[in-house]
Order: structure tokens, then C-alpha cells, then sequence
């Protein structure tokens, strides 16, 4: 609870609706208090949305078209407790140095997560002990008076440095992993007389600063958007820099259909295909909530059905 006594509530900004959606499906899990009351596309919308719900809390995308985070972070000031979300660590430097909480780089592991939210708590709850009436924002510009900046920032950047020397070497480890298996593919392809190209076993996933490798046998369905595309699998799901069309190409085609431009389904998981008027349908899974989208282009595919 905030200062109020009331949940505490977030925006969330971010032009990319996939990963606007997944972080918001993540904080549900991580804070289920916590209520997301505006959703933004870019920094101008974001800026508009908080002076009309005033959360306690903001979620920023660094770049984002027109204005970007940064600037929206600015115009907020100290009004919220910011965290900034970005693809490129580079701009951690400058999180800190707009007083954000933490940052987020993308695509984040709900572990990552977990952390932001326990000094997010930690923030709101040192508001509220602090003075009762007195909202989060109210503390934060507190901070920033002479006397409390130097010690609170020369904590927050210990602990900042420490956290990002060990995600460093872990992202190092991954990456000579990937490294690895990249220049073993590449002899494999080069071999003289090498064998007919195998279809898609493994699907390399970054998951906050490791990297996972799914098995393609335990794969869902793939959902994209513009620049990136949700892997769901069994054992959970995660985002890749890699786009519907080129997986089309590497999965094997008598396990995989593409349903729709930006959907690609496993067959073996389809429990049944409904017909819609408007000549689409959607795919219903086993043992799964999602309903997928049929679209006019794919819909021959089901014909016999």
C-alpha cells in the first residue's frame, strides 16, 4: 500500500505492444497489488496519461518514437518512481543519473524483475514509514535535498555496479555460448558433401543476461509484432530478436503451420479450428487459455476440416 492506504498504481510506456503487454502480464504475477492505470505508445502519451492518473510509479522505454523516455522522465521528474526499460545498457548510466529506481534491459527474465519490484516496495514503503499523508513523490523530491543525495546515491550506485558486474560476466558467458554454437553450425554448413539441411531443433533465447535454449519440440506457438516474437513453450516463454518469416523457413513444416502473418502454430497442439462469418477462424489449444487468430490468407490450410 501507498502513503494513502490505496494499491499503488504504475504506467507503463512502450511502442512495442508485445513487450508492453508482457511486462504488464509479469508484474501481475510479481505485484499483484500494484494496478497498471494507463498503458502508453510513446513519451508524449505517457507524459499526458501520469498528469491525468498521477501513479506513483513509471515504466519508460529509452527510445521511443517522437519523444522517448528519457525526455518523458524529465517532465515527470520527481513525481514517481521510474524505472527505465531498454534494449541498450548504455542508457543505464543515464537512468541513474534522472534518479530512475532501476532499469530493465530487454528482453528482461522475470528474476530481473522480481528485483526492480522488491526496491520498488521498498521505496513506497519508505514513503509511507516516513510520513503518512505524504505521497511517494513528496519523498522522493525530500531525497533530493542536500544532505540525503550524496549518501542515497552513493548506495543505490554500490549496489547498481555490483548488480551489473554480475549480470556483465553472465552475459559474457552467453554470449561465447551463442558464439559457440554459431561457428559449429557455420563448419556443419561448410562440410564438403554435408547432409540435407535439418529443420530447426534448438531456438536461442536471451533471457535477462543468460541465454536459453529451447527445445523446438516443446514449443507452442510464436507470436510476433514488429521487432520481436514471443516463444511459448511448456515450461514458460520468452522474446527473440528473430522474425515470423525466417522461423517459417527453419521449422519443420510437418510440425509447424503458419496460421496467420504473425502466428505461427505447433500441429500437434491444435484441439480444434472455429470458423468465423467474416471468412477467418481460430485455433484453440490443449491444455492452454490462448486462442490464436486464423487469418483469410491461411484459412485454406483447415478446408478439409
Amino acid at each position: 500500500m501507498t502513503a494513502t492506504g490505496r494499491p499503488p498504481t504504475a504506467l507503463v510506456a512502450d511502442d512495442e505492444p508485445l513487450l508492453r503487454e508482457r511486462l504488464v502480464a509479469h508484474l501481475a504475477r510479481r505485484w499483484p497489488e500494484l494496478v497498471v492505470v494507463a498503458q502508453a505508445r510513446n513519451g508524449r502519451e505517457a507524459i499526458e496519461l501520469f498528469d491525468e492518473h498521477h501513479p506513483e510509479v513509471a515504466f519508460l522505454d529509452v527510445r521511443m518514437p517522437g519523444l522517448g523516455g528519457i525526455e518523458a522522465a524529465r517532465a515527470i521528474g520527481e513525481r514517481a518512481a521510474i524505472v527505465f526499460v531498454t534494449a541498450y545498457e548504455e542508457y543505464a548510466v543515464q537512468a541513474f543519473e534522472r534518479g530512475a529506481i532501476d532499469y530493465l534491459v530487454k528482453p528482461f527474465d522475470d528474476e530481473r524483475l522480481a528485483q526492480t519490484v522488491a526496491r520498488l516496495r521498498a521505496r513506497l514503503a519508505s514513503a509511507s514509514r516516513a510520513d503518512g499523508t505524504a505521497s511517494a513523490a513528496a519523498l522522493m523530491a525530500g531525497e533530493a535535498a542536500p544532505g540525503s543525495a550524496g549518501s542515497a546515491g552513493s548506495a543505490g550506485a554500490a549496489g547498481a555496479t555490483g548488480t551489473e558486474a554480475a549480470e556483465g560476466a553472465a552475459r559474457n558467458a552467453a554470449a561465447r555460448l551463442q558464439d559457440l554454437l554459431e561457428r559449429l553450425q557455420a563448419q556443419v554448413g561448410s562440410a564438403p558433401e554435408a547432409a540435407p539441411r535439418r529443420h530447426l531443433q534448438w531456438i536461442r533465447a536471451s533471457v535477462g543476461p543468460s541465454l536459453r535454449l529451447i527445445p523446438v519440440g516443446e514449443v507452442v506457438f510464436l507470436r510476433s509484432d514488429e521487432k520481436y516474437t514471443l516463444v511459448v513453450w511448456d515450461g514458460g516463454e520468452a522474446l527473440i530478436r528473430k522474425t515470423i518469416r525466417e522461423l517459417a523457413e527453419e521449422l519443420d513444416p510437418e510440425r509447424f503451420v503458419q496460421i496467420h502473418r504473425s502466428v505461427i502454430v505447433a500441429l500437434g497442439r491444435i484441439a480444434q479450428v472455429v470458423r468465423r462469418d467474416n471468412e477467418t477462424a481460430e485455433v484453440h489449444l490443449r491444455g492452454r487459455p490462448e486462442v490464436l487468430p486464423v487469418s483469410r490468407s491461411w484459412l485454406h490450410l483447415f478446408r478439409q476440416m
